[in-house]
């Protein structure tokens, strides 16, 4: 099992035709964002524009949630709305126009990965992932196999887990927690 700590501040911002977006990670290492051959990418993303148009990603399925406010959004020509913490899914080749601006966290998941998911928790878990992504909403302790790891708000644990181990989890506090196996 191998813990990675991912604080936003270490995070490499890059420009989006909407605003900035600062990648946590992409998986595998060697993948590249620009080549379109990751497993998945974590990324926070500004919108500074309202409307912006979302980039497309063909062949990646996408979460999003809000960080600081609701989001009025219009999906291949369908308007939605979405609370402050609630998780959008979409497929990334979509058209999709934020009429909103602030501050998101994204997960692309490639669809060639079999099983995905992510929730808000704050109440234990019990996980065999071989990936589990755990996203810090505020200042919270999360305890893995009751080790403590000290997250910041808008840190970044994640767990690559190959070998399928029963891992628990406690949360001091709401977080994003995806799971995903290969």
């Amino acid at each position: 099992m191998n813990i990675s700590l991912l604080s936003k501040k270490d995070s490499k911002s890059s420009i989006w035709s909407g605003g900035l977006t600062y990648e946590y990670m992409i998986y595998p290492e060697t993948a590249n964002y620009i080549d379109r051959d990751f497993s998945f990418r974590i990324s926070s993303a500004t919108i500074e524009q309202a409307p912006s148009e979302f980039t497309k990603f063909k062949g990646y399925y996408r979460y999003l949630v809000m960080l600081d406010n609701s989001l009025n959004i219009e999906i291949n020509k369908e308007k939605k709305s979405y609370w402050k913490y609630e998780i959008m899914e979409f497929k990334s080749d979509d058209e999709v126009t934020s009429y909103t601006k602030g501050i998101d966290f994204n997960w692309m998941v490639s669809e060639k990965v079999s099983h995905h998911k992510l929730k808000i928790t704050n109440s234990n878990q019990n996980c065999k992932a071989e990936i589990i992504v755990l996203y810090s909403l505020d200042t919270t302790v999360i305890k893995i196999n009751k080790k403590p790891y000290d997250l910041n708000p808008y840190d970044v644990l994640v767990i690559e887990n190959p070998e399928k181990e029963n891992i628990i989890l406690d949360f001091s506090t709401e977080c994003l927690f995806g799971i995903l196996d290969f």
